[in-house]
């Protein structure tokens, strides 16, 4: 296998500053994703909306969809930038 080369600290400080874009996209996915919730469960209610209870169901059907979305990619990128080095 080949040995991957020691880096210096700027390439260090690139991969440190990957992490945490993906850990600040991840917590983007889940507010939106909790933003979906609280929406639908305000469809349902508040008898204003009762007309369009579909799209508060809708919503609460789309808040696991996005939040398991966001923990697959946390996930993904997380190993695919843990498996390019190896850390001192």
């Amino acid at each position: 296998m080949q040995e991957k080369p020691d880096l210096i600290l700027r390439d260090k400080l690139a991969i440190e500053r990957t992490h945490l874009a993906n850990e600040r996209t991840f917590l983007a996915y889940f507010r939106t994703s909790f933003v979906f919730l609280v929406t639908g469960l305000t469809f349902l209610k508040l008898d204003y909306f009762t007309e369009v209870s579909w799209l508060g169901w809708t919503f609460i059907g789309l808040f696991p969809v996005i939040l398991i979305f966001g923990v697959i990619r946390l996930f993904k990128v997380k190993k695919n930038v843990n498996g390019m080095y190896i850390f001192d």
